[in-house]
């Protein structure tokens, strides 16, 4: 059984009100989504900035709360939880943040930003045991116990997400939303963290939604992928047969753009024309008509393409993807 799973959730946010509070109207941030997580593995999201990948990852937290749908953890329904059983459930789903400068209070040292949630969550009774539970953390992600009297403006850029992935295992997740925690940092910085994430993983047993820009990073970290475009996801695959075949047409001019370290190679671009549509007003059918090289009249902007099987643990969101 799937330790996540989520079924045909949306999340629309209000853009425009009436003098009256009336909803005139709507951005789609997420439409209609489906996917699942599984215990120990890594689900990787790629799309362009603006296609709802972080929005979904929060409302599967609900730190947003869903339009519609459902999202369960260990088969429990989440989405109508009251506050205290959602409390508890949280200690075992957490998120680590984009930025790790915004992410921490800059008022608390290492220690009290750590100790904040073992004592909310009751895990530790006194002061020494809060001490030696930091002091863990701390080391199991690379950072040395002594800083922990120390703020976050004295930390580099990756110890200050180190220190944000160390928050999230205080309460012992077994769930961990991954809001592309590599992209604020120097390249030399990213492979560190991927691999302290990696580790981290195998030696814990944790499962993942990464949510990333990168392809190069999200083919080494994941076991499936799924890419989304305008709120919807258009293909999901195992990582190793979406970089080798990729079906839909967004995926293929994603892969095609990712750069090639051999600069002898030469690499053949599938340029896409014209501008992401508005989530304001997406436009009918498929989303990704307007841009798409291979889209057919009458057909592509008439009726929209569901996902649907195509091989063994493959889907795909296109009328002509074979």
């Amino acid at each position: 059984m799937a330790l996540v799973e989520v079924e045909h959730l949306s999340k629309r946010f209000v853009a425009k009100r009436s003098l009256w509070g009336r909803a005139l109207r709507h951005v789609h941030a997420v439409e209609d989504v489906s996917l699942y997580v599984k215990e120990g593995e890594t689900l990787s999201l790629v799309g362009e900035s603006g296609c709802g990948k972080s929005t979904l990852g929060r409302c599967i937290l609900r730190l947003h709360e869903p339009t519609s749908g459902s999202v369960k953890f260990r088969g429990i329904e989440i989405t109508k939880l009251p506050p205290r059983e959602l409390r508890t459930l949280r200690r075992e789903m957490q998120i680590i943040f984009q930025d790790p400068h915004g992410s921490l209070n800059p008022r608390m040292t290492v220690r009290q930003t750590l100790a904040e949630p073992l004592r909310v969550h009751g895990i530790v009774t006194s002061k020494g045991e809060e001490e030696d539970r930091v002091a863990e953390l701390m080391r199991r992600v690379g950072l040395r116990p002594e800083l922990m009297n120390r703020y976050p403006h004295e930390f580099s850029g990756g110890q200050k997400q180190r220190i944000g992935i160390a928050r999230a295992l205080t309460v012992s997740p077994k769930f961990i939303v991954a809001d592309e925690p590599i992209s604020a940092l120097d390249v030399s910085i990213q492979a560190q963290i991927v691999n302290l994430m990696r580790d981290l993983q195998e030696e814990l047993g944790l499962s993942y939604l990464f949510i990333a820009h990168d392809l190069a990073i999200v083919e080494y970290l994941s076991h499936r992928v799924a890419v989304m475009y305008l709120g919807r996801i258009v293909e999901e695959a195992a990582a190793r047969d979406l970089y080798r075949e990729p079906k839909h047409p967004y995926t293929q001019a994603l892969l095609s753009a990712a750069p090639v370290p051999d600069p002898k190679r030469e690499k053949k671009r599938l340029v896409l024309a014209g501008d992401v549509p508005s989530p304001l007003a997406p436009p009918p059918g498929c989303a990704f008509h307007p841009r798409c090289p291979i889209a057919q009249r009458g057909l592509c902007d008439v009726e929209r393409p569901e996902l649907r099987p195509i091989g063994e643990g493959r889907r795909v969101a296109c009328h002509l993807a074979r």
